[in-house]
């Protein structure tokens, strides 16, 4: 069972605010993603969410940028599916970095396995608002089908639903055999965010 916290910003809470809040619920997956910040702006704060991270004892990922990653310190990188390939990104960053990678069909699943991926974010669940050029929506059949096509074939990777997921919907997917959920708006548009944090671990935890 896995639950990444993808960093988000909105009118309330900073990209770091988010991510304290994530860790205080007892997440333990960061994913930094600063969609339109510099490398400057993504390296200052990659330094203090490492620092929470070490806190937190959480894993810390960061997103799209293989160069920064070994600047940052952190343990890996999340790579979509127009960013550097994962085999380029493996030579790069070597054996030990994680190195996950965006999927929207088994084929997508499929090719980064065999690149050498460690994690696949594969989605999106539904329509979501956090992420531009959206690729066809999976919904449960979607997942259902990639989960058993992953098993007939014996691939063993982790599968990590993305994308407009809510608090209502984790049971459900998590029923179709994926490893794990990703969540960003769920968890910062909560009223009381660390609770919602708890609330979805529970969840997942059943």
């Amino acid at each position: 069972m896995m639950i990444q916290f993808i960093s988000h910003q909105n009118a309330k809470y900073s990209y770091l605010d988010g991510i304290k809040l994530a860790l205080e619920g007892g997440c333990r997956w960061i994913q930094l993603r600063m969609k339109d910040s510099s490398e400057d702006e993504i390296v200052s704060l990659g330094k203090e969410v490492k620092k929470l991270c070490e806190q937190y004892h959480a894993t810390f990922i960061v997103d799209d940028h293989v160069g920064l990653v070994k600047v940052i310190g952190a343990d890996g990188v999340h790579l979509g599916k127009n960013d550097m390939p994962v085999d380029t990104a493996r030579r790069i960053l070597g054996q030990d970095s994680i190195i996950g990678a965006t999927a929207n069909t088994f084929d997508d699943v499929l090719n980064a396995y065999n690149k050498g991926a460690n994690y696949i974010g594969c989605g999106p669940f539904r329509f979501t608002t956090t992420k531009k050029n959206l690729s066809p929506v999976l919904g449960l059949d979607g997942y259902r089908q990639i989960v058993s096509r992953k098993r007939a074939q014996n691939i063993n990777i982790p599968i990590v639903a993305i994308g407009g997921i809510l608090k209502e919907d984790i049971s459900e997917i998590m029923s179709t055999g994926i490893s794990g959920i990703a969540l960003s708006g769920a968890v910062l548009n909560a009223l009381d965010p660390v609770s919602e944090m708890k609330t979805i671990i529970k969840i997942l935890e059943k």
